[in-house]
């Protein structure tokens, strides 16, 4: 039998040195913790610059927002307008309009007091002091009312003033055409207050009673005519009408 000992046998298999891997092993296990940790100081350094970048941006911001409020701003859409103002056109007809307004208003105030005038009312507050009928050989076609100057002669009814002026034997007179078509004769008034055509309503002051014409005395001198021409007693026609003298 051959003696191989001390000789190396031929085949057979070298034992590995694992110290060799095992230093391998550790320089990849260092090398990945280098990539790592400098992975992930890169990240850590990436997001604080962009923390700083942010900030360094959100304080530019905020001193631009501050200069934009000290400052006024002049931007033209935030600059005064200038806005035209139609120029005032005069109106046409304007002295036409008001006269047609006044005359409205004062037919609505006639009309108002109509509506709310008596139908009929006293001629003059006084004394009878002549009553209608034959005097002194003449016929005296009304009543006589006497009080002093300047007392009220009234309306007796509405109607419209046909004649105020100066007469013959009365010195001044009214006489009214009333809605009804009866008129009445108001004679020896000092003052007129109403004019030929007007219009006039029950219970109005006409006239202040007066002295003048063919008179004994300040008095009123009444007629009243219920067909338009010829005279009756005052004092029954008055009594129908709710009045007594």
């Amino acid at each position: 039998m051959q003696n191989i000992s001390g000789e190396r046998r031929v085949g057979a298999h070298r034992k590995e040195d694992n110290s060799a891997k095992r230093r391998f092993a550790l320089a990849a296990v260092a090398a990945t913790a280098v990539t790592s940790a400098g992975a992930a100081g890169a990240t850590v350094g990436a997001q604080q610059e962009n923390k700083q970048i942010n900030l360094a941006a959100d304080t530019t911001i905020l001193a631009q927002g501050e200069n934009s409020a000290a400052a006024p701003s002049t931007s033209s859409s935030e600059a005064p307008q200038i806005l035209e103002v139609a120029q005032k056109a005069p109106i046409s007809g304007l002295s036409d309009q008001l006269q047609s307004a006044l005359r409205f208003a004062n037919a609505r105030a006639v009309a108002d007091q109509a509506a709310r005038a008596p139908l009929a009312a006293k001629p003059a507050e006084g004394t009878l002091t002549s009553p209608f009928g034959p005097r002194w050989g003449t016929m005296h076609n009304g009543i006589d009312i006497a009080n002093a100057i300047g007392t009220p002669i009234l309306a007796v009814m509405s109607g419209t003033v046909i004649d105020s002026g100066p007469a013959s034997g009365f010195g001044q007179w009214i006489r009214i055409r009333h809605d009804d078509g009866s008129v009445s004769v108001y004679g020896h008034m000092s003052t007129l207050d109403v004019s030929v055509g007007q219009r006039v309503v029950a219970g109005q002051k006409i006239a202040g009673m007066g002295n003048l014409g063919f008179s004994t005395g300040p008095h009123l001198h009444f007629e009243i005519h219920p067909d338009g021409t010829t005279p009756v007693d005052p004092v029954p026609w008055l009594a129908a009408h709710g009045i007594q003298v």
